[in-house]
């Protein structure tokens, strides 16, 4: 029996180099980003979602989800404060989490990771129950990236300035990492540029 995951997309970023927020940039289809990333972490066998946002961002953001359907069910939530880093998005996710047994972490940033990826990140957490798994092509990671539950305290006392990599770095050695051959789990979307090179692909 799978362990009960819950995917968390972190869209709370002032995505001050973007120009705009990247969580409802239109994908090379129309899709605001942030939908289709629920959408693929929902065909990766995901039932629930939640989406951190900002405060200025929070309506347009629910309202592009509004649109999506309902599967996977999605909750909307507000970071009051995501200047205080990303991290402390992640910890608003996780407060609100409940008694589950992994988070699988994503980025609005990263919008074309496959879902074939995801579920096989979803295979190995499941399969190897380590702390951290995330997808790699030799010495690069992306995302997803899922935490065992048995990292959630460690997560929660984990220095905001310093983030999850913190954490990821205080547990390198139990890491699984998930071969794969999909470019768009490292395709970090942060400035105009990058958005157009990503659709031109």
């Amino acid at each position: 029996m799978p362990g009960t995951l819950i995917g968390l997309v972190l869209a709370a970023g002032r995505s001050s180099r973007m120009g705009r927020a990247k969580a409802t940039l239109p994908d090379g289809d129309g899709e605001p980003f942030v939908v289709r990333v629920v959408r693929m972490l929902g065909e990766a066998g995901l039932t629930r979602v939640l989406v951190v946002t900002a405060p200025g961002t929070h309506d347009a953001i629910s309202a592009a989800l509004r649109e999506h359907g309902d599967r996977p069910a999605v909750t909307v939530l507000v970071n009051p404060d995501p200047d205080r880093g990303q991290l402390s998005s992640l910890l608003t996710g996780l407060d609100a989490v409940g008694n589950v047994e992994g988070l699988l972490v994503t980025l609005v940033d990263v919008p074309f990771v496959s879902a074939i990826t995801v579920a096989a990140v979803i295979e190995a957490w499941d399969r190897t129950r380590a702390p951290i798994v995330r997808p790699a092509i030799g010495e690069r990671h992306g995302h997803p990236v899922i935490f065992d539950c048995a990292l959630f305290d460690a997560l929660r006392a984990a220095p905001l300035d310093a983030g999850a990599k913190h954490v990821v770095r205080a547990h390198e050695a139990a890491i699984v990492n998930v071969p794969v051959s999909d470019e768009g789990a490292f395709l970090d979307l942060d400035t105009p540029d990058d958005y157009r090179a990503a659709l031109s692909r």
